[in-house]
């Protein structure tokens, strides 16, 4: 295989997914699971686990962007013009997907190598939906529609907080800022004494941030960019599962990439996990109403994943990690729409959590 085949980049790609797959299916680590303990159950821990995910991921990432290694400006979270109101609009729709589904794109991957069937169909509606938007049928309504809406940067300007900040202040504020930034996020997940004791949790995060540069780094040196010409990577579960699935069906050499090589890692490195711990079983839809549910989700992440720019991976730690302005966008949507969609799990209806909340509002109000 010539050193510089894309085989080696997806190879790179099996081998980051796979040690991801493996140590979150240890720790029982979810990011909807994490944002359901934190508005439900005020429990922040896994919350925190990201946070060390996306600190050590922030303090790699901005490493090499200070070292030029890595040009912010070649990847695909920070361009000239922000489209505000898709990547927004996404998060919200992916958010509410989430929920309904249960998990998000990673975790139904993850799920799917432990041996839910469930989530097999789900990735297939997902993948498919998701290329539709990306490239199909839902793509016009992506560029001519949503993609409109967008805030164009100034001259020489990146889409990315240290590179506003620097040229609202006239410094370069990338390096303070991200040991700033990344450390602060460390050390909260470091001083939860209920963390320390969970060693398998610690360690997922730890390694989740490690890929995220691995990422960076994979398809930054094994990709030839003149024989292929590709902006550097590193994972996310929403194209590259549309992607795969393409490539699956129609076109072999489309799987020749990091994405795709990281999307068969995590199932295969969950498989090992739940087979090593006994825990692999072939799990399938309960009833016709819970497959609908899967469905509807599905429909809902596929779409809004692509408007939003990723997943929560995607989003939440490859994109945190250049923090990039559509970051705070897209988790803002995520949250919003997770927070909508436990609502409607819980309540029945979305009127039902209103009118509680309203109520609820009242009765504080009229307490002396």
């Amino acid at each position: 295989m010539d050193i510089w085949s894309p085989w080696w980049a997806a190879l790179a790609g099996l081998l980051v997914g796979g040690v991801a797959g493996f140590s979150v299916f240890r720790a029982r680590l979810c990011t909807f699971g994490a944002l359901e303990d934190a508005m439900v159950g005020a429990d922040w821990r896994r919350m925190k686990v990201f946070g060390l995910a996306l600190g050590l991921a922030i303090l790699g990432t901005q490493a090499l962007a200070y070292a030029g290694i890595l040009a912010p400006e070649r990847t695909n979270y920070v361009p000239a013009a922000l489209p505000w109101f898709g990547i927004l609009f996404g998060g919200l729709l992916f958010g509410l997907g989430m929920a309904l589904v249960g998990t998000c794109a990673f975790g139904s991957l993850v799920r799917l190598g432990s041996g839910d069937l469930r989530s097999l169909v789900v990735l297939m509606v997902f993948g498919a939906v998701a290329y539709a938007t990306l490239r199909g049928i839902f793509a016009f309504v992506r560029v001519d529609v949503l993609e409109r809406v967008i805030v164009r940067m100034p001259a020489g300007v990146q889409a990315d907080l240290p590179s506003v900040l620097g040229w609202l202040g006239g410094h370069d504020v990338r390096a303070p800022l991200a040991v700033a930034a990344g450390l602060a996020l460390v050390a909260v997940a470091l001083r939860d004494r209920r963390l320390q004791r969970a060693p398998r949790l610690m360690t997922a995060g730890v390694l989740l941030g490690a890929g995220i540069v691995a990422g960076w780094l994979a398809t930054l040196f094994l990709v030839d960019e003149f024989a292929h010409p590709t902006a550097p990577q590193s994972l996310t579960f929403v194209s590259p599962v549309a992607r795969a699935l393409f490539g699956v069906l129609f076109d072999q050499a489309s799987l020749a990439e990091f994405g795709a090589g990281s999307v068969l890692g995590v199932v295969l490195g969950a498989m090992l996990a739940a087979r090593r711990a006994d825990e692999f079983r072939f799990e399938a839809f309960d009833d016709p109403r819970e497959m609908k549910r899967h469905l509807l989700g599905a429909v809902l992440m596929g779409m809004g994943g692509i408007l939003c720019g990723g997943c929560t991976i995607g989003q939440g730690l490859t994109a945190g990690s250049l923090m990039s302005l559509s970051w705070p966008l897209a988790m803002a949507g995520m949250a919003t729409g997770a927070r909508l969609g436990i609502a409607l799990l819980m309540e029945g209806s979305l009127t039902d959590f209103l009118r509680g909340r309203m109520s609820a509002g009242f009765a504080r109000r009229r307490r002396p």
